[in-house]
């Protein structure tokens, strides 16, 4: 581990993050402004620049490496180099379990709250038959779903498709695309539609050092058959919201379960959560990589933030 800045410039910090993103991740400039409010010298770096000296800085975070999914696990160890040499945040074993969507079951057994998620994994004999029965036997016959591979960031290689007794052609079309994600060499899953999230939206809360920092909604992304999303993430409305007692529970749980699950501290959390017809909250996504903490939501969050970078970065 690099020693703790102490000086008059205070701690170093490196945000991670990819070529693509620069231009667009709206987080960053709030950050590094917050950052250097706090006295911490902070910069992007990418995570794939090779030239960089990781173990130069006090703190690795991981903010906008958004390009990870089609080479997870050259990033998977990209941040066991990393935390090899420095602290990185969120910690590698974190990055490991995050990543693949699988923690979705890991969660549910834990008895965290989750959309019911049913994967297909990649074998030297999968055909578009096997995908089909599957689709057939896993998605409810009057309920739309929704087909993604279980590594993806930013809706990309996501479809919605329609209930298959309102159009059972969506079956075959659900399993093309599941064979098309099998040989990627990566997982596929499938999710019912909670159609609540037409009005509803998601809701996305965000913790920093595991105290709640402040909650946003999403609007609706998906359109039934809509095509891929271009780019390295689908365009989002995104306006502040205040949960509910009962989904600071739910969140409060679904952390609680990434931490045990890793044996790690996160610096950083986002839980976006559905509403299911009951009126449950349930887990979409546990995202404690690099998720968007969309900072311009709420006036203090980008110093929250910061605050908990600086106190990771100076602590023992």
């Amino acid at each position: 581990m690099p020693s703790t800045s102490t000086g008059a410039l205070g701690p170093t910090i490196a945000i991670a993050t990819c070529p693509e993103a620069r231009p667009v991740d709206e987080d960053a400039p709030l950050l590094l402004a917050a950052l250097a409010a706090r006295g911490a010298t902070a910069s992007e770096q990418d995570w794939t620049d090779r030239d960089v000296q990781w173990g130069g800085f006090d703190l690795v975070v991981v903010r906008s490496t958004w390009d990870y999914a089609s080479r997870r696990d050259e990033f998977v160890a990209w941040s066991r180099r990393v935390g090899a040499v420095t602290r990185l945040a969120n910690p590698a074993p974190v990055i490991t379990w995050n990543t693949d969507k699988h923690y979705l079951l890991d969660l549910a057994s834990d008895g965290v709250p989750t959309v019911p998620t049913s994967f297909l994994d990649p074998t030297p004999d999968a055909d578009r038959a096997g995908a089909a029965a599957w689709v057939a036997a896993t998605a409810a016959p009057d309920t739309g779903f929704v087909v993604k591979p279980a590594v993806s960031a930013g809706a990309r290689d996501t479809f919605r498709h329609a209930a298959p007794d309102i159009d059972p052609s969506s079956i075959d079309r659900a399993a093309e695309h599941a064979i098309a994600i099998l040989r990627s060499g990566r997982s596929a899953m499938l999710q019912p539609y909670l159609d609540t999230v037409d009005d509803e939206g998601e809701t996305g809360l965000v913790f920093f050092a595991g105290r709640f920092s402040h909650a946003f909604r999403k609007g609706a992304l998906l359109r039934v058959d809509a095509g891929t999303v271009d780019g390295l993430f689908a365009p989002e409305d995104i306006t502040p919201r205040e949960p509910t007692d009962e989904q600071l529970v739910v969140a409060a749980g679904a952390l609680d379960a990434a931490r045990r699950r890793t044996g790690s501290e996160l610096l950083y959390a986002r839980v976006d959560l559905l509403v299911e017809p009951t009126g449950r909250s349930v887990v979409l996504e546990l995202e404690l990589t690099e998720p968007s903490f969309f900072l311009h939501t709420d006036a203090d969050a980008a110093g929250r933030a910061a605050a908990a970078i600086v106190t990771a970065a100076t602590s023992a």
